[in-house]
């Protein structure tokens, strides 16, 4: 068996198509992995001994692969054995997939990292690199600002040891990732040869860029196809706006149109023209050349097309007060600073507002509350969301037109 090495947490989809897949061409690199909260997944890989097929879903044809990386599997509940594997010396690397709401200042990111890190300093296990793999613009950053200020009101003494011994890593990720139907599981098993109840559906296309030291030493991540660079915002920034603001674009005005999935609204000339604006629009604010942009467009539209991957629209409208400042505002800002009526951001805006006034996908945001409050007024939205813009009448006014598609509360989202 392979040795751990590595200690996850966020043990879902995204990370075993993602991390553990790139892990998997280093055997010398075992990862044990927490789940965010529910015991029930690592219970079933548990029983399989971590084992797990990865369904490789391309338009015509799928490639199922079992996976081997993930030794051992935990429920985030059990926050004993989080320390202990956090404190071995063979572990040089914790991984992070959870949510963007995870990064609070308080919230579960910084409270099991401080956790962690105070029994490897006890311990004298010596240092670690820690690699957000979220959504998260700069997440490298954001990882150590909320893990060493908690740490310093707690025990400035463990801040000082962080500072020494951790470093963290800036990363971009991409991989479409639906969630696992009982049908996939079904299938899996048909085909498969052996009852997997935790079987992984992905897409062909893969991408991971990082920056940052690993103190310790990292697995071949390389051998998969990862790259390590000196500035990951560029194409952080591409990925943000273009994958993740075209997502959300599609979720929220594509859901009001009826549809279900990103491939049914892309496959609607409306939906695809609105995504065409928003594109245009967004790639003003990314800092890379026009000819890979315009690459980097064909490669999201085939991926998007891809009949096979049925990626709904319901789960990527979830947590929208979270992604929307980090995917749509950047563009919102920067257009509005240059004088121009950000048609497409505004489109986003106004198609997430009626998303919050219940047209569309439903509601599924904890940070939901405020918003649904206020969206009776696109003023008080943006006094909410981005204070320095809700005095801009002329972006209200955008806004309140649906930035040339559906306004808020009109009719035709209600009607289709």
């Amino acid at each position: 068996m392979r040795p751990i090495r590595v200690v996850h947490l966020g043990l879902g989809g995204f990370f075993r198509a993602h991390q553990a897949w790139y892990t998997g061409f280093d055997e010398e690199w075992g990862i044990a992995a927490f789940t965010g909260r529910s015991a029930e997944l690592a219970e079933s890989l548990t029983k399989q001994d971590g084992r797990y097929t990865l369904v490789v879903r391309g338009p015509s044809a799928d490639d199922p692969q079992v996976q081997t990386s993930v030794v051992a599997a935990h429920p985030g509940s059990d926050a004993a054995t989080w320390r202990s594997l956090v404190a071995l010396p063979s572990v040089s690397v914790i991984t992070l997939t959870m949510t963007e709401a995870a990064y609070a200042p308080d919230g579960v990111v910084a409270d099991r990292l401080v956790n962690g890190l105070a029994a490897r300093r006890l311990a004298g296990s010596g240092p670690l690199a820690i690699v957000s793999c979220d959504n998260v613009p700069g997440n490298g950053e954001v990882t150590a600002r909320v893990v060493r200020d908690l740490a310093a009101r707690l025990d400035p003494a463990l801040d000082e040891w962080i500072e020494a011994n951790v470093s963290f890593v800036t990363t971009m990720v991409d991989r479409i990732t639906p969630r696992t139907t009982p049908a996939d599981v079904r299938e899996v098993a048909a085909t498969g040869g052996w009852q997997d109840a935790a079987p992984v559906v992905t897409e062909p296309y893969t991408e991971w860029v990082l920056s940052g030291d690993f103190p310790a030493g990292r697995p071949a991540w390389e051998r998969g196809g990862a790259r390590f660079v000196d500035d990951v915002v560029p194409h952080e920034t591409r990925k943000l706006l273009l994958l993740n603001g075209g997502h959300s674009l599609l979720a929220y005005a594509g859901s009001a149109l009826g549809h279900e999935t990103v491939a049914a609204a892309v496959g609607d000339p409306v939906c695809r023209g609105w995504l065409d604006e928003w594109w245009d629009e967004a790639c003003r604010h990314v800092p890379l050349p026009a000819e890979e942009l315009d690459a980097y467009r064909a490669a999201l539209l085939e991926r998007f097309a891809n009949p096979r991957i049925r990626h709904t629209l319901a789960q990527i409208a979830a947590d929208g007060s979270q992604k929307i400042p980090i995917r749509v505002l950047p563009v919102l800002r920067g257009e509005r600073a240059a004088g121009r009526p950000a048609i497409g951001a505004a489109r986003i805006l106004a198609a997430w507002i009626n998303h919050l006034r219940g047209i569309g996908a439903p509601i599924s945001d904890v940070g939901a509350a405020p918003y649904v409050s206020s969206c009776g007024s696109v003023r008080d939205v943006l006094s909410l969301l981005a204070p320095d813009l809700a005095e801009d009448t002329e972006l209200i006014a955008e806004v309140e037109a649906g930035g040339g598609g559906v306004a808020p509360g009109g009719s035709e989202g209600g009607r289709r």
